[in-house]
């Protein structure tokens, strides 16, 4: 256990230095990094909590995480990779994840991202929902019920903030995505989906 101990301090302390190394769109936007990817199996090889769904563990998962790598991207990153030569200039500022545990069996989750667009200022996008499990205590599946957007700096301006445009996702439209949190401690986690893409977290104090 020790020697378990050590070698994921030592892990750690390269990630956070490989990690810091990139700027927040080369670290959240669709790009190769097999370095960061090889430390992170390390890591998952020595996870040193397996079952973070088990009801001993819901506290361990709780609270605000910052989102500090994507491996292929997110659902927010990919799309705007996509069309960077004609948008030039738009700017991942932050992703960010609450996770709230409630009754065994559920977390309510919220995704956000900020983003600095080309003459529209500043903008938050987030979508609510949920995870539930059974009796895998590794994989939720996952499904969001809402999705908003508001203007937060609109055309640059600090003094001016818009409210919120909030959609409600309907019930049949609804998908469910497989989550698999494959590494838990106090100030990492890392989740990956069903195709394996990798999504590193850091806890926001």
């Amino acid at each position: 256990m020790m020697g378990n101990e050590s070698a994921r301090f030592s892990w750690k302390h390269e990630l956070w230095q490989q990690l810091e190394a990139l700027d927040v769109q080369q670290a959240l936007f669709p790009s190769p990094e097999p370095k960061i990817d090889e430390i992170v199996q390390q890591l998952e090889n020595i996870n040193p909590i397996p079952n973070p769904l088990s009801v001993n563990h819901l506290a361990d998962l709780r609270g605000d995480w910052q989102l500090v790598y994507a491996s292929r991207g997110t659902v927010i990153t990919r799309p705007l990779a996509s069309v960077a030569d004609v948008w030039g200039g738009i700017k991942i500022k932050r992703v960010w994840q609450r996770l709230i545990t409630g009754d065994t069996g559920n977390i309510s989750a919220t995704n956000g991202a900020e983003l600095e667009l080309p003459l529209l200022g500043d903008w938050q996008l987030w979508t609510e929902g949920f995870w539930s499990w059974g009796d895998d205590e590794q994989m939720a599946k996952v499904s969001f019920h809402s999705f908003a957007v508001q203007a937060i700096k609109p055309f640059g301006i600090s003094s001016l903030s818009l409210p919120p445009l909030k959609i409600p996702v309907l019930e049949f439209l609804r998908q469910e995505a497989v989550w698999i949190t494959s590494y838990l401690d106090e100030d990492i986690r890392v989740g990956r989906g069903a195709t394996g893409n990798l999504f590193v977290f850091r806890r926001m104090m």
